[in-house]
């Protein structure tokens, strides 16, 4: 395990994703995990998703993962190994592209993650998925998008569902209450007004009416802190909404989504993610 953890870091640090991801994919197992690629979503902006099954799946309860990537940079492909660990559990695992900045600003990702997510509830069956029992996941950026779809009603509004149509949200590291913004690149993104750049924060629509929550942040965390995860949990104790807060000692931004995969015997990242999943399976 230190081995691996050491090749992974040099890797990064090499800074070619391709490499980086290419490696992790190959170490990630693949056994009773069966692959269907490039599944098209969204014929207009060219936006496919690849699903992730156990063998021989029957109504397994179905997770939608957003990748990271600072909202600017990531590929479906580079997470083949979330997709094969989530279906190693038992789940069927869905992983969409999305737009990036800059060619789109926040309403364009929003958008694209809920019509991801409208084509796994309507598609997801012949998978051996659950369309009933289905979950947002997103690790960083990701873990925005995923937020923002399971707490601001319009976005999936738009393809006639609401939040309350998920079983759950999982947030991995993610980005939720991460005002004020002054950077050129957020500012295009999510907008120079405090109006606009309201609109951005999960932790601003949170009402009442949500899927429970299972927040997931490592405690040593410099990229998103964990003062994020914290004010969510808050905010969804603050409404009455069910939320549990798991904070991981001696975790980075990158070793917790790592967890889930490649580096599982560093935290029990994943046990938490099943126990989230399975205390809300809905009876057949």
């Amino acid at each position: 395990m230190r081995t691996l953890t050491i090749l992974l870091a040099t890797l990064l640090l090499v800074g070619c994703h391709a490499t980086f991801f290419g490696a992790v994919n190959a170490v990630q197992p693949a056994v009773g995990v069966v692959e269907h690629r490039d599944n098209v979503f969204d014929a207009e902006h060219g936006l496919s998703l690849d699903v992730y099954t156990p063998a021989h799946a029957d109504r397994a309860p179905v997770v939608v993962y957003f990748y990271g990537g600072d909202w600017t940079t990531g590929k479906r492909q580079w997470y083949r190994w979330v997709g094969k660990a989530l279906a190693a559990q038992g789940i069927v695992a869905v992983i969409p592209d999305y737009r990036l900045s800059p060619s789109v600003r926040m309403d364009g990702f929003l958008h694209d993650g809920a019509n991801a997510v409208r084509w796994t509830r309507d598609h997801v069956a012949r998978y051996g998925g659950d369309p009933s029992h289905l979950f947002v996941m997103g690790h960083s950026a990701g873990g925005q998008i995923a937020a923002m779809l399971a707490t601001d009603k319009q976005w999936l509004s738009t393809v006639g569902m609401k939040p309350r149509d998920l079983s759950g949200f999982i947030g991995v590291a993610g980005a939720y209450d991460f005002l004020p913004l002054d950077e050129p690149r957020y500012l295009a993104m999510f907008g120079d007004t405090p109006e606009e750049q309201a609109r951005s924060q999960p932790v601003n629509f949170v009402d009442g009416d949500e899927p429970p929550a299972l927040l997931l942040q490592g405690e040593e965390d410099t990229e998103v802190f964990p003062s994020e995860a914290i004010s969510l949990e808050g905010r969804y104790r603050q409404m009455g909404e069910p939320v549990e807060l798991k904070l991981y000692p001696a975790l980075g931004h990158e070793e917790l989504v790592f967890a889930l995969g490649p580096l599982h015997r560093t935290a029990p990242v994943m046990h938490d993610v099943m126990d989230f999943i399975r205390g809300r399976a809905r009876p057949h």
